[in-house]
């Protein structure tokens, strides 16, 4: 199905000359936030750009720049990447949508895919998942197994899409124990993770039992691990560095957008759009359960998992009241792509303010 609706994408674009027609290869190049190690944000997007060769091959000749700050290093980088010729290049972390904008005007024969970006270009094209879905599912799993009630939260920064996380994982806790709340730490870092293991450290050290995280490594996992506690993996399954502590994964899953939007970029039809897809669209994805999980947790999770997928379950659907007890949603009324894109509180059942 996913791939229907990039095909659906790209079909609709107008056409251009296309590579197929010489025999050199297309250039394609990514930008990573943080450094490639085995699970995480950007390993999810390394195997994505291997997907690109694996389907493409000498059809294509990829590259990447790893561990690029959000700012005016990654503005440089970019267009080192535009000036050696790429012609499509991928910069997925939400702090490149500006250097990529500013790196576009200069290159209007280059075409740019801004992931977790939400501003288009004539030259490019945004592309983001709903990753609270899979936080939704995560939450259900961490309803059933916490012992304290209280599960913990790593967070980078306070934007929607971190928000969104929080408040799908508190919801789905809720949704089958009334009594759950979450507590979160604010790192404003995305990789950084001596201090995720520290903060997962000082969420042990409150009750917390079973803890999530929006960040880049896999240090809380890892944390998780080494005290005896629970945790969700994020980006990536994680049992390598938890095989105790692993509850489940939230995996993303890049490379069948990546493939086929430079497939369009090959046969001329690439143009601007915006994609946000889900679990439907199989851009989220969980599973890959620990040996601590009943099957009667997991069979609970992926049937969720599977009403995702068919629109009977959406996880912002009232009633739902924020942490200071206003309502945000009637009983039965769905939250909109609007409301959610522009999240910025915390529900009931999560501790503190959406900020640091």
């Amino acid at each position: 199905m996913y791939k229907n609706l990039v095909a659906a994408l790209a079909a609709a674009c107008f056409f251009s000359p296309t590579y197929s027609q010489t025999k050199e290869p297309l250039k394609v190049g990514f930008v990573y936030v943080a450094p490639i190690t085995e699970a995480g944000w950007v390993r999810q997007h390394e195997e994505g750009r291997k997907a690109v060769d694996a389907a493409l091959g000498d059809k294509v000749k990829t590259t990447y720049v790893e561990n690029v700050p959000e700012g005016a290093d990654a503005e440089r980088v970019i267009r080192d990447l535009a000036q050696q010729g790429n012609k499509l290049i991928f910069t997925p972390s939400f702090g490149y949508m500006e250097p990529t904008l500013k790196v576009a005007k200069e290159f209007p024969d280059v075409k740019f895919e801004s992931i977790t970006g939400y501003k288009t270009a004539p030259n490019v094209a945004t592309a983001n998942a709903r990753y609270y879905e899979g936080r939704y599912l995560a939450g259900i799993a961490a309803g059933r197994m916490t012992q304290s009630n209280l599960a913990g939260y790593v967070a980078g920064f306070p934007i929607p899409e971190v928000l969104q996380g929080i408040n799908a994982f508190t919801l789905g806790m809720r949704s089958v124990n009334a009594k759950a709340q979450v507590k979160v730490v604010w790192l404003n870092a995305w990789f950084d993770p001596p201090r995720e293991r520290d903060a997962a450290m000082t969420l042990f050290n409150q009750d917390v039992d079973v803890i999530a995280f929006h960040t880049g490594s896999n240090a809380v996992m890892a944390a998780a691990q080494e005290r005896g506690k629970l945790a969700i993996a994020y980006h990536s399954d994680m049992r390598k560095a938890g095989p105790d502590a692993q509850i489940l994964a939230v995996t993303h899953q890049w490379g069948d957008y990546y493939t086929q939007r430079t497939q369009a970029v090959l046969a001329g039809s690439w143009k601007p759009g915006s994609v946000w897809g889900g679990v439907k669209q199989g851009m989220i994805r969980v599973g890959d359960f620990g040996a601590k999980v009943p099957k009667a947790v997991q069979a609970e999770v992926l049937a969720r998992q599977r009403d995702i997928a068919s629109g009977k379950l959406r996880p912002f659907t009232g009633p739902i009241f924020d942490n200071e007890g206003a309502q945000v949603l009637g009983k039965g009324q769905a939250m909109t792509d609007e409301k959610i894109l522009g999240m910025n509180f915390f529900v009931a059942g999560v501790q503190g303010k959406p900020a640091k």
